[in-house]
């Protein structure tokens, strides 16, 4: 079958089964996302945490960093 033109690098791959590479990839993103999730919850268990036991604008300000980089995390 013809090889698709719309992916430069396909003669790195040649040797390699798609559906392996595949896999690679979604276990590199799981593990990111693993990662990912556990930023997030050390940002929120000291960060967030922190300015909000302390008030202000500071405490709004981490709230919605955290609410964003959920969001994004969600949307991934």
């Amino acid at each position: 079958p013809p090889r698709s033109t719309l992916f430069p690098y396909t003669t790195l791959f040649r040797s390699r089964y798609c559906i392996d590479i595949l896999e690679q990839i979604l276990a590199a993103t799981r593990a990111l996302q693993s990662v990912a999730l556990q930023l997030l919850e050390d940002h929120m268990g000291h960060c967030v945490a922190d300015a909000v036991r302390s008030g202000g604008d500071e405490a709004t300000q981490k709230l919605c960093e955290a609410s964003a980089a959920i969001a994004r995390l969600v949307r991934s």
